[in-house]
């Protein structure tokens, strides 16, 4: 007797598993700023043919289907879906939301150039713009620095950012902020941290592009772009998910029963 069902069904429940660990993720990340949720592919497996369509019958006839049976199905990739979040109003002069295509570029504590959609910036002690994040200081690239003495600070939707002291009455200029794009962001490697690192698979980075032209997004000032988790897609993902799950432990069942029947023929 074939144990072949226990195994089909063992790759659904398995497969099905990751399913649910990705969206525990998105659900987990669903205020995380600047989060783009994940969603699992999955494809068949090898098949196993008795009998390739197209052959002979016994009278020499072609025939027109086959006989074959599937091994089951694995899980064939995460894909990040990118569309946009929507933008949540905070004031902050230092909070940038990207509204449309692009990812703001920043140095990583050893050097390396990684990228991000969050846009919750400060200023460190020696008045660079570093990302929110109490665990390392990611500097923006090109390194923005606001003077001690700049009372506000004013970005334009191009990335130009200019600063006031007291006493002026024109606004200085601090530098620009760029964008970079990719030609395949589904390629970038996660990091955590809302960081994104450039792989063979994303292509080479387009840094230093101008916001609102090549195709890339405005700068918001005072906003953030939330995390694009759908709440009741999500649930719905879930229940759906869990039922399959528990249909796959049925047919393992199932089948566990159908070879207790046959080996209690053999007693019988």
């Amino acid at each position: 007797m074939s144990v072949q069902t226990l195994y089909t069904a063992a790759t659904g429940m398995e497969a099905l598993e990751t399913k649910l660990d990705v969206i525990a993720n998105n659900m987990a990340n669903i205020n995380t700023t600047g989060f783009k949720k994940d969603r699992a592919n999955f494809e068949d497996l090898f098949y196993r043919q008795h009998k390739l369509p197209g052959a002979l019958d016994s009278d020499g006839n072609i025939t027109s289907t086959g006989i074959d049976v599937g091994l089951g199905v694995r899980v064939s990739s995460m894909q990040a879906d990118f569309d946009q979040g929507a933008f949540q109003q905070t004031g902050n002069q230092l909070d940038f939301a990207i509204e449309g295509n692009g990812f703001f570029e920043v140095t990583g504590p050893n050097g390396e150039q990684q990228y991000t959609r969050a846009g919750n910036f400060g200023i460190n002690a020696n008045g660079d713009l570093v990302l929110g994040s109490a665990n390392n200081g990611y500097r923006m690239n090109p390194n923005i620095n606001i003077p001690a003495e700049a009372i506000d600070v004013v970005v334009s939707n191009d990335g130009t950012v200019q600063y006031s002291t007291a006493g002026s009455p024109t606004l200085s200029t601090a530098g620009n902020i760029t964008l970079t794009t990719f030609i395949n962001p589904d390629g970038l490697i996660k990091l955590g941290d809302n960081l994104f690192k450039a792989s063979d698979a994303s292509g080479n980075a387009q840094s230093g592009l101008t916001p609102g032209q090549q195709g890339v997004g405005i700068l918001r000032q005072g906003s953030l772009e939330a995390s694009n988790v759908e709440p009741v897609t999500e649930l719905i993902d879930l229940i759906t998910t869990q039922r399959a799950f528990e249909l796959n432990s049925q047919v393992v069942q199932a089948g566990d029963q159908v070879m207790q029947i046959v080996a209690n023929l053999r007693r019988g």
